[in-house]
């Protein structure tokens, strides 16, 4: 990587994966109101091992924004926002200048699935949807346990990928 970390490239990179993170998450996911299925956390796990968990936690809150402005088919909530936020963060903090081993990917992504998308995002459904969380938690909760491994299983597929790695800039 450039000395400077944040030169045109670098920008230029960031601006991509942001773009095709709103992709991944508008349109190739499955959406409910309790649940979504899709794979745009990706892209902001790459931004998260490249440039660290500031960046990774803008770049997210800031699809999360975007996407739901261009595309979003409900009202703008801030709680996403900064699940978003917080979820860039955590892959920074687990995946950012250091190995990228299976066992930090399993940490990240549980990190991530407990504290977000069952933690955060169910709270802030409960609030939106007027519905007591034991309602909202058990779909949200398989939905999680289905989709964690599998979410392993990509990230460390693009992290082990040398043609992946290569292209993508990771080191």
């Amino acid at each position: 990587m450039n000395k400077n970390k944040y030169d045109a490239r670098s920008i230029s990179k960031i601006g991509l994966l942001m773009a095709l993170e709103i992709v991944l998450t508008q349109f190739i996911s499955i959406e409910t109101p309790i649940v979504r299925v899709g794979f745009g956390f990706l892209p902001i796990a790459i931004i998260a091992m490249l440039y660290g968990p500031w960046i990774a936690g803008m770049a997210s809150a800031i699809t999360d924004v975007v996407g739901t402005i261009l595309f979003g088919g409900g009202v703008f909530f801030p709680g996403f926002t900064l699940s978003a936020f917080i979820g860039g963060m955590i892959y920074g903090l687990v995946l950012y200048k250091k190995p990228k081993s299976l066992k930090r990917i399993i940490l990240a992504i549980l990190l991530v699935t407990i504290f977000v998308n069952l933690g955060l995002n169910t709270l802030w459904l409960t609030m939106l949807l007027d519905k007591a969380i034991v309602v909202i938690f058990p779909t949200r909760l398989i939905q999680n346990i289905i989709l964690a491994p599998i979410n392993m299983a990509m990230l460390y597929f693009v992290v082990q990928n040398k043609t992946l790695r290569k292209a993508i800039g990771i080191e």
